[in-house]
């Protein structure tokens, strides 16, 4: 991978249920600009078809702690209802750094906040849904969550985008429109990326 332009450190954050998955997927099949996706690590168990190393590092709870303990993550969180850690290894983000290669972080909001203090140069990105009611309805189609995980979420978007003020860039997720959010996305990136460059 060329090396021309030093690599940024893009994080994305957006509610459940916004679209997250599919538009990373999309980007990252776009190519350009090229983009890494950080693997985030998590001590649940993998699900059907999930792969180590692929869609998470899974790690037994005793080696999540004992890496946390080391300095190992810039961000985790224990997630209580499940009891289960999720975390970004700082080894994901700053080894593909140091090489030139561009890191996209897709986390939540308290996480964000945490890796844009050790990074304050980080792109922020906030992927919104164009109305809560959108949001409700995207979540409800996905026919696998029962009423009080699906309120849960809803109040936890409202925190999310109230706190998403200090985000560089706010991003709205129209329905049926991924490929235009995609393009929004890229061309954000890409910009970053020739200003970083121009500066050096």
């Amino acid at each position: 991978m060329s090396n021309e332009a030093p690599g940024i450190l893009v994080i994305l954050s957006g509610p459940s249920g916004v679209g997250k998955t599919t538009i990373v997927r999309k980007l990252l099949a776009l190519g350009v600009p090229p983009i890494e996706l950080s693997i985030s690590a998590t001590t649940r168990a993998p699900r059907n078809g999930e792969e180590n190393g692929i869609d998470y590092h899974f790690l037994t709870k005793e080696e999540f702690e004992r890496r946390q303990a080391a300095g190992e993550f810039l961000e985790f969180v224990e997630v209580f209802r499940t009891g289960h850690y999720y975390g970004t290894l700082r080894s994901e983000v700053e080894a593909r750094l140091t090489k030139g290669i561009s890191v996209l972080l897709e986390i939540d909001v308290e996480g964000a906040a945490k890796v844009a203090q050790q990074y304050p140069e980080a792109v922020t990105i906030f992927l919104s849904p164009e109305s809560a009611e959108e949001l409700e309805r995207r979540l409800r189609d996905r026919g696998t969550e029962t009423e009080e995980a699906i309120q849960r979420r809803l109040d936890t978007a409202k925190n999310e985008m109230e706190a998403a003020s200090w985000y560089s860039y706010r991003v709205i997720n129209m329905a049926d429109a991924a490929d235009n959010t995609v393009t929004q996305l890229a061309d954000i990136i890409r910009q970053e990326k020739e200003k970083r460059c121009s500066k050096n």
